[in-house]
């Protein structure tokens, strides 16, 4: 009979005492573990943005059309975001040490494997065994440092863990421009050797052994349902996002056979409960469903306006790919400076305070850029987007931690990738969205043509940059719904 994942939270408040027992540092174990971990999830989230600036160096080198290269970058992310859903299953059945290790292997294995690739058909199979090593190593982390840190430390612990995680993607771009034009693309994908290495030797010393594993089955309609399912959307919001918008030939498809299998799934997992891949009764608890929501809406608001700064910046202020880079560094600044006091503040108030107010911070970020126009200053901007980086860092960790509140240890790992797979719906979704918006305000003021394509022509791009910010702020403001459902209190207090 399967278990409620649900614990009892109706006992008593604690005792002064137990209240000054807290501890107020995290403990040294807990540090070294967060960072022997963050290790791996720098290197699987640095290749989503990284590998993009070389696409067209390997294409050339590989003798193969962009629409065939370009797959190099899907695959990863297909394949990325396939193998989040058995995550929760490899913790119970391998624990968490064999499973860290055995992903970390995977990756870094199949980074040596892309850098020697003898042609596009390798290089994208490589690349696919890379993302499913990957997929699973920040959903991994986040479960093993849920694990350690406990109710009381927990927002402090994956504050401090999500600062190298944030910086990622703001400096993948440049460090990638930089391997390219001094070395080749190959060291794209070999620069995680030694990172790899080291972490594989790290992690085997400091990962706890003789976990407590269970011989679960895999549960194979799930595997059938879920994992294809979810690939399949992302495909489907990816193809959207690019030129052809919803028009593409994949794109819609793709949407539709990932929603019915996705649907198919939800009542299959009601009615097998915890023996499912990912037990969906985790949503009868407030805390957690409000969770999952919100890192829905917060990856299509805040993950899927990243990709429109960039593009602001080339088209038009005419900004070439590395300056525009180095101009949104200050976001990724601002969300990593704050992301250690957003944990404290979620562990002293609750996150049902934290996470609305770093949405207002990012929607007042998001601001200026929605009234600028070619003239407005770029120091203005810059400043802009720290204070949108702040409020990103106040927002994500802080959701996170609210998806745990409630729950038994064993529920931790499917908690851990019902978040994960909403995060990256919810981004893939946002980015084909606010890309469709753009090309048809774009079409609206300048007629035919590709936003993607536009030469500097301010004239018609500015209002189009100035609609879709604005359907940027739309998006924050509904995010903000299921934020202010999010629990008021710390778990002990709730307890």
């Amino acid at each position: 009979m399967a278990t409620d994942p649900v614990q009892n939270t109706t006992a008593s408040p604690p005792s002064q005492d137990a209240a000054q027992s807290v501890p107020q540092r995290i403990p040294r174990s807990v540090l070294v573990l967060a960072g022997v971990l963050t290790l791996g999830v720098v290197m699987s989230t640095l290749d989503t943005s990284i590998v993009s600036v070389g696409v067209e160096a390997m294409g050339h080198d590989l003798d193969t059309p962009v629409s065939v290269i370009q797959w190099v970058a899907t695959g990863y992310l297909l394949a990325f975001s396939m193998v989040i859903p058995l995550t929760g299953w490899a913790v119970d059945r391998f624990g968490i040490r064999r499973a860290w290790l055995t992903a970390l292997a995977v990756f870094t294995a199949a980074s040596l494997l892309c850098g020697l690739a003898w042609s596009a058909g390798s290089l994208i199979i490589f690349r696919v065994v890379q993302g499913l090593g990957g997929g699973m190593l920040l959903p991994l982390s986040q479960t093993a440092l849920a694990r350690a840190a406990g109710p009381r430390l927990i927002g402090r612990v994956m504050g401090v863990a999500a600062i190298p995680g944030m910086l990622a993607p703001v400096f993948g771009p440049a460090i990638g421009g930089l391997l390219v034009d001094r070395l080749s693309w190959p060291w794209l994908f070999w620069v995680n050797l030694p990172i790899g290495v080291v972490g594989l030797v790290l992690a085997a010393r400091v990962l706890p052994r003789g976990e407590e594993v269970r011989a679960v089955p895999l549960d194979g309609l799930s595997v059938v349902l879920l994992s294809p399912g979810l690939a399949l959307l992302v495909l489907g919001f990816t193809e959207a996002g690019g030129e052809r918008g919803f028009g593409s030939p994949l794109a819609v498809p793709s949407l539709v056979l990932g929603a019915v299998m996705l649907a198919v799934f939800a009542g299959h997992s009601l009615r097998r409960g915890e023996r499912a891949l990912v037990d969906l009764r985790l949503f009868r608890l407030r805390s957690f469903a409000a969770s999952a929501v919100a890192s829905l809406l917060l990856g299509a608001a805040l993950f899927g306006a990243l990709i429109l700064f960039p593009l602001y910046h080339q088209l038009v202020r005419g900004q070439d790919a590395v300056t525009a880079g180095a101009l949104l560094a200050p976001q990724g600044l601002g969300a990593a400076l704050v992301a250690p006091y957003a944990g404290k503040l979620t562990d002293r108030l609750g996150p049902g305070r934290v996470v609305p107010a770093g949405l207002v911070l990012a929607l007042l970020g998001t601001l200026p850029y929605a009234l600028a126009d070619g003239d407005t200053p770029e120091l203005l901007l810059a400043a802009a987007l720290l204070v949108r980086g702040v409020g990103l860092g106040a927002t994500f960790m802080p959701t996170l931690v609210a998806a745990y509140q409630g729950l038994g240890k064993e529920s931790v790992p499917h908690a851990t990738s019902v978040v994960n797979i909403a995060q990256r719906v919810g981004g893939s979704m946002g980015t084909a969205v606010l890309t469709v918006v753009l090309q048809r305000s774009y079409s609206r003021h300048a007629g035919d043509g590709s936003v993607l394509r536009a030469a500097r022509t301010p004239a018609q791009l500015v209002p189009a940059f100035g609609d879709v910010f604005w359907w940027t702020l739309g998006f924050s403001l509904i995010a903000l719904l299921p934020a202010l459902l999010l629990p008021r209190t710390t778990r002990s207090e709730g307890r």
